[in-house]
């Protein structure tokens, strides 16, 4: 990737939150592995991605022709998410069957947020895990977490220096 908004990647996983598991899915930018979208719910559907997605494109500046890829989870792959991707005009991606690795930036994304940031025991409520993580992934990962990736830059630091 030469520049933001060429590749998007998705991917949902779960947080325990007082007793029982909420689920989360978050959208990066391959470019910078910024989080660029992301919405929490107690329940792991298609509604869950679609606001991932929708906060993505918003946050983007709606751009056109955007690469999307995910696994082959049966959110990313129902009708109703396939004709968003279709109104946003971008174009959908999906892993081989059953290989995490073809997703790997958003496992790293998760692997950060869990042994970084959530709390061993988990959260007291879904609201509280919604504040938390939220500042998780769109304050400390993108401004201050630097990434390897970017040569030691944040998300955030990746992007200006391609604006420059």
């Amino acid at each position: 990737m030469t520049e933001p908004n060429q590749v998007w990647c998705g991917d949902i996983t779960f947080i325990w939150a007082d007793t029982c598991w909420v689920y989360l899915a978050v959208v990066i930018d391959l470019f910078s592995r910024r989080v660029v979208g992301w919405s929490m719910s107690d329940s792991p559907n298609t509604e869950l991605v679609a606001k991932a997605l929708t906060m993505a494109y918003l946050i983007r500046g709606k751009p056109k022709g955007v690469m999307f890829h995910s696994d082959q989870g049966c959110q990313y792959t129902a009708s109703k998410y396939r004709q968003l991707i279709w109104r946003y005009q971008l174009k959908q991606s999906m892993s081989r069957r059953g290989n995490c690795w073809d997703n790997a930036p958003m496992e790293r994304v998760f692997r950060s947020l869990k042994s970084e940031w959530v709390p061993e025991q988990g959260y007291g409520s879904l609201d509280e895990a919604k504040t938390d993580i939220g500042e998780f992934l769109m304050g400390y990962y993108n401004k201050r977490r630097p990434h390897s990736y970017n040569g030691y830059l944040t998300p955030v630091e990746s992007e200006a220096r391609l604006a420059g």
